[in-house]
């Protein structure tokens, strides 16, 4: 039988609720000490463990005061049960925040550990976030004595109108979802688009995938168009890649000497400048006979695509110097023309030095 409210009742209270609110105190100051310990542990699931201990132990305290406090009041039947409901949706709450931020961590680090990028776990972890908050919502709802059978039914019907109408956000949201899962493309990775967009990949969210060029320029990108396009992933299958740089020397240069120099130039970019590959062999390959010189391409060893630009740029440098030095000419394009006098005037031929070359004493087409 409810009794009138005394002195006696507002005390019991107040000393149940700073008891909480002490307890709290207390298990926060002693999980923080715990989670200090936890780190120096090679084993990570102390650290998880504490985690969770941190965010629940401590609002449970502050919870189990309350309860104290209006069990020590003269409350009537109805508003007790009232306040009995109120804390219990509060725990439920905390309990339900507590779980989507460890299994959100959990999904991250499990992500991170596949792909190296914790970035490539975004879209992941507000999925899972959002699954375990929408349990504790309806959790909440129940305690309440709402019957969540109704709202399912409603949401199983709007979710066709709200699907017809987001269907864009959707088909971003599985495109996401699908380039991660197929490892395709991960955060870290360098990729060019077929229209022309490049750079690093920095994330993948639910909606775009976000790359940053190497003017530092971020490129939003949506995850269908991402998805439904054709691209060059520089990253894979492994990062390390080759770059070739298109060289010619004049017709009458020494072929096995213009080699010899060229590959000595290569290895030295190779162990000099950073980014290059050491152990890289170098290549040269003679391919054609252009108007005014021999054509052939030289392949360098690049660590990732970004490195290329340097690694060019000290090759280009040394065999220009080197060639100077070694007496090997890079002739300009050149073309001669000759006049021939017939009856009906002057008719030019034009000449290469190919041409030159083949009327040379000994020397046949």
């Amino acid at each position: 039988m409810r009794h009138a409210l005394t002195l006696h009742d507002v005390i019991m209270a107040g000393i149940a609720l700073a008891a909480g609110l002490a307890a709290a105190l207390v298990f926060r100051v002693i999980l923080r000490w715990l989670a200090e310990r936890a780190r120096r542990t090679k084993w990570e699931g102390d650290d998880i463990i504490v985690d969770i201990l941190r965010t629940f132990v401590p609002w449970g305290a502050v919870a189990a005061g309350l309860a104290g406090a209006a069990a020590a009041l003269p409350l009537t039947g109805s508003v007790g049960n009232t306040v009995n409901e109120v804390l219990t949706a509060l725990v439920i709450l905390n309990a339900t925040l507590t779980a989507a931020r460890v299994i959100g961590g959990l999904v991250r680090s499990v992500a991170q550990s596949r792909s190296g990028v914790a970035g490539s776990a975004t879209i992941f972890v507000n999925i899972t976030r959002i699954a375990v908050l929408a349990m504790g919502f309806l959790i909440i709802l129940q305690t309440f004595g709402i019957s969540i059978a109704p709202l399912l039914t409603a949401l199983g019907v709007g979710g066709l109108a709200i699907a017809l109408a987001l269907k864009d956000t959707l088909a971003n949201l599985f495109a996401g979802v699908h380039i991660l899962v197929s490892r395709t493309v991960q955060p870290g990775d360098y990729i060019r688009l077929t229209s022309g967009e490049e750079g690093y990949v920095v994330d993948i969210n639910w909606r775009n995938t976000v790359v940053e060029a190497l003017s530092n320029n971020l490129i939003i990108i949506p995850n269908a168009k991402l998805a439904g396009t054709n691209m060059t992933n520089f990253s894979r299958p492994q990062q390390k890649l080759s770059v070739t740089v298109q060289v010619g020397v004049a017709y009458d240069s020494d072929l096995e000497h213009v080699e010899q120099v060229t590959n000595e130039v290569v290895e030295s970019v190779m162990k000099d400048v950073p980014g290059a590959v050491p152990d890289h062999e170098p290549a040269v390959r003679f391919h054609t006979f252009g108007d005014s010189r021999i054509g052939f391409t030289v392949v360098l060893g690049v660590g990732e695509y970004s490195d290329k630009y340097r690694i060019k740029h000290e090759f280009i440098k040394r065999l220009h110097q080197r060639y100077r030095a070694e007496g090997i000419r890079i002739p300009a394009p050149a073309r001669t023309v000759s006049l021939e006098q017939t009856a009906e005037g002057v008719i030019p031929h034009p000449r290469t030095p190919l041409d030159a070359l083949a009327d040379r004493p000994g020397v046949t087409g």
